[in-house]
This record gives structure tokens, sequence and C-alpha cells, in this order.
């Protein structure tokens, strides 16, 4: 725990909520996140949650209401901060969708963004950081995330689905390569839309073979105002059925991209994380 600085904990459905800040060896900054942590002694399996467009390590934990069922099911919830900060960078705060709050999980390789933007290697630096300094039982370990942060999750789930057991999302941008979000990142992280297709989950899902055979899980609401230009779940999908992945693509008509439309669907993707990562809820202590 050494490396680690403890911002501030609260008490919450009889465990903690944490607010963590280390010196990431990968960024190269100091980087923030927040962990949720049952009130159940042992190694307790740990879901890795990666947020959207603008947000930070806070958002998860004060919106999606998720502590609750975590809480009873003995699961640990950790959420990292979508990009660097004080990275100094010209022009990083300039636009909402791309620099600060938008580090899309890639490693950048364009200057100036190469030196610090490196959000996909941090979450694996990350998941080594929390296991080697908290109880998590290293061989159940999932991640989910909404919208940039679905597609981070699903696209390192894909790239390493010896750290992530299963995945799931809400409304992620499921074919980058294709959209403009994806555009606009991968053009100045990467310096072309092509080198951003080893970060597109479609483009990964085609070429594997039943990755996840217990499933994965992706709820989209269908009042979402990003679903037509943006998401492309129907890439995804199709992409599935050419890798025979078993996919649960819940389309939610009303929904739209926010937290409300998170908040009502949380407590299936922790459900649906515990059956794959085989939870039982841990017996009460009196």
């Amino acid at each position: 725990m050494d490396s680690l600085q403890l911002l501030s904990e609260h008490a919450c459905f009889g465990g903690v909520q944490r607010f963590y800040s280390h010196a990431s060896e990968t960024i190269g900054l100091p980087m923030r996140f927040s962990v949720f942590l049952p009130a159940h002694t042992g190694k307790r399996p740990a879901l890795f949650y990666l947020a959207g467009l603008t947000c930070n390590e806070e958002t998860f934990m004060t919106k999606a209401g998720a502590q609750r069922v975590a809480a009873e099911l003995g699961m640990i919830l950790v959420a990292p901060d979508t990009s660097p900060r004080g990275a100094a960078i010209e022009g990083e705060t300039a636009d909402w969708d791309f620099g600060v709050g938008a580090g899309f999980y890639v490693d950048a390789t364009t200057a100036p963004w190469s030196r610090h933007y490196k959000m996909y290697s941090y979450v694996l630096e990350l998941v080594r950081l929390v296991g080697a300094s908290l109880p998590v039982d290293a061989d159940r370990v999932g991640i989910f995330g909404h919208s940039m942060g679905g597609h981070g999750a699903l696209t390192l789930a894909l790239k390493h689905p010896e750290v992530f057991r299963c995945v799931s999302a809400f409304a992620p941008i499921c074919a980058p390569t294709r959209c403009p979000w994806g555009t606009k990142a991968f053009t100045g992280y990467l310096g072309s839309v092509a080198a951003g297709a080893q970060y597109d989950a479609s483009v990964l899902m085609a070429s594997r073979k039943t990755p996840f055979p217990g499933g994965i899980l992706i709820d989209q609401g269908m009042g979402d105002k990003f679903l037509a230009d943006q998401l492309y779940p129907e890439a995804f999908e199709q992409a599935c059925a050419t890798a025979g992945q078993p996919l649960q693509l819940r389309r939610q008509p009303g929904y739209d991209h926010g937290y409300y439309f998170i908040s009502t669907f949380i407590e299936d993707h922790l459900r649906f994380h515990a059956a794959q990562l085989s939870v039982q809820a841990p017996q009460s202590q009196g």
C-alpha cells in the first residue's frame, strides 16, 4: 500500500468507498482511481469499470448505484480516471471529446500525446497495482464500461482474456474506426484511423473464435442520441455472429445515453459478472 495515497474514505453499505492517488509508471503522472470494498474478509472478485467521455474516477461511484449489489455479492469495484491530468499539453482542454477526460483507452503514438496518454496500458497497470495492494482474487477479475469506456472494456477484454474473465458494456462505441469520435481520437493519438483498428472491438471480435463462451452482455438505449452516428452496436453483433460469440445485446426502448439508463440496469450487469466469476454471496458474519 506504500505506493497508494488514500484521499478519502466513506462508509457505504457496510463496506467502504475509497478514493486513491498514485504515481503511475505508465502515465508518468499522478493518477486517481476509486475503489468500493465490501465488508467481507479474504480475497474477493473485482470488477473494473471504465467511464466515458468527460467523466472521471468519481462518476461511476456517485451515479451508478452499484455499491448495494456489490456489497451483497462481496465484489470489489474499481474505477480509474478517463485520462491523464496535468500533462500540460497545449490544447488538451480545448475539446470535450479529445484530450483531458477523453483518453479513449489507447496508447498514443504521436507527439505530444505519446508521452503521457497511455490509458490502455494504464488500465493493465492498475489491475496489477490493485491486485498487489488490495484483497483482489486475481483469478476472478471482470471489466465493463460505458460509451468510450465500453469501447475500452471490450477492447481490453478481447486482447487480454487471461486478465479479464468476463466483459459487459453500456452503450459502447462498438466500431470506432467508423464513427466521428473514433476518427478524431485515432487520428490525434495514433496518426490515422487505420492505426486504430487494433482498438476496434468489432474488428478484433471478427478475428476471434468464441473468446468468452459464457457470453457478453451489452445494454443499448434506443433513445440514445449517439446511437445512429457513434455507437454501431449492429457491427459488434455481426462480428460476434462471425466469431461464434454468444452475445446478449439488449435494445432498451426509451433509454438515453446517461446514468439514469446505467443505474436502471447496473444490477443486471453485476449479477451477470458474478455468474461468470462463479461468485456466491458471502455468508453473513453475524
